[in-house]
């Protein structure tokens, strides 16, 4: 006789096998975006975080609870059942990975005396960069002020102003990264000021890991302003970007 504690049972083995396969699946599918997409720390400089956790949601409750619902040996529907429910999951996991790669940071610009995060979202339509958008992770690139016209240079302070569009969200100002390496070196800051800003024995640990960089500049996000390490000696090498507050 078949129970209603085996109907159970059955359900909630086929609960934790559901969700075991979906733990595997977005711990990938995480893997992917913290290595290829979001480098740490742009993760946090970003907060895409929020889009990862509705898949979490989706991948990890509505899955395994769909299936516990809807699971009954022998049931004559139960393979369109569950195929259904996979779709259903894989569909939301895509829309998920698709706002994610949409958002994710294709360039770090650097503007006057400071750099700036520039996201795929953030650049300005009507402007295209002729090499294409980097497909994993950003390239650094150089904010050329100079290279504006009087009629670009006023058009670019009433987008910033009116509008607050930076230059770096501007394609068309792009130049070769190496042509900023002189002002790099000119701008950056000491690394000790980071204490001013942080808590020294956080300072600390992650200069301890980098002992090459000997100052640093600013990175200006959307979500979280995070610190670019640079070796002044070696003209103004980037380091590594970490999570420090640099203002």
């Amino acid at each position: 006789m078949y129970s209603k504690l085996d109907v159970f049972n059955d359900k909630l083995k086929a609960f934790f096998v559901h969700l075991a396969i979906s733990i595997a699946l977005v711990s990938a599918t995480y893997l992917c975006i913290r290595l290829l997409l979001y480098p740490a720390p742009l993760i946090k400089a970003t907060d895409v975080s929020k889009i990862f956790i509705m898949i979490l949601l989706v991948d990890l409750v509505l899955g395994p609870l769909l299936t516990f619902i809807a699971y009954k040996k022998n049931k004559k529907t139960l393979r369109m059942d569950l195929t259904i429910i996979v779709l259903i999951q894989l569909s939301a996991l895509g829309y998920g990975l698709y706002s994610v790669y949409q958002a994710r940071p294709v360039f770090m610009a650097y503007v006057a005396d400071r750099f700036e995060l520039v996201r795929v979202n953030d650049i300005i339509e009507d402007d295209e960069y002729e090499d294409g958008l980097p497909k994993f992770g950003p390239q650094y690139v150089y904010v050329d002020l100079e290279r504006q016209d009087a009629s670009e240079k006023l058009d670019s302070i009433l987008k910033e102003t009116e509008y607050n569009i930076s230059p770096a969200q501007r394609p068309k100002f792009y130049n070769n990264f190496d042509l900023a390496k002189p002002l790099i070196v000119k701008n950056s800051q000491d690394v000790a000021l980071l204490n001013n800003y942080n808590e020294s024995i956080e300072v600390t640990t992650i200069l301890k890991k980098y002992p090459l960089a000997d100052s640093f500049l600013p990175l200006k996000a959307n979500a979280v302003d995070m610190t670019v390490l640079i070796d002044r000696e070696n003209q103004g090498q980037i380091i590594k970007i970490v999570d420090l507050r640099p203002w």
